[in-house]
């Protein structure tokens, strides 16, 4: 069950390279958090497809990511985000390029990148799981509940 909504946060944007691995295991799992308490969305630099080691391992924990649709910075729905979190160094120079002209924080988580690990289907998942989890305690720091 999400509990209240950090405070003075009400948007958060997640961003990386693709928006096809970190960004979206960021907003699903923020979501799962805080529900819609507060508005999460995530975004790429460049267009990607969604990568079904996601799916999986966020599945785990009971996040559906099948109707995740991978988006880049230019699709975004919205622009005005209170705190932008870039997963990738490609992703950290759009956000500070994004909100140079907007009061918005912007903060680099920077956050390895599992699709480079290689090996048997099972090794792969423990290289996105252990993402996951270091993204969900980080999330757990940054956004402790009020």
């Amino acid at each position: 069950m999400p509990t209240s909504t950090p405070a003075r946060i009400s948007s958060v944007l997640f961003a990386c390279t693709h928006n096809s691995i970190r960004s979206p295991m960021a907003e699903g799992l923020l979501k799962m958090l805080y529900g819609k308490s507060i508005y999460v969305d995530s975004a790429g630099v460049r267009e990607g497809d969604t990568d079904p080691f996601v799916t999986a391992v966020m599945a785990e924990l009971g996040v559906d990511m099948s109707r995740h649709h991978c988006k880049t910075f230019d699709q975004l729905q919205d622009d005005s985000f209170d705190l932008v979190i870039s997963l990738s160094p490609e992703a950290q120079h759009k956000a500070v390029e994004m909100t140079r002209t907007m009061a918005c924080d912007v903060e680099f988580w920077h956050t390895f990148d599992p699709s480079l690990v290689e090996g048997n289907r099972e090794t792969r998942l423990d290289a996105y799981r252990q993402v996951r989890d270091t993204i969900l305690k980080r999330l757990k720091d940054r956004f402790p509940p009020g």
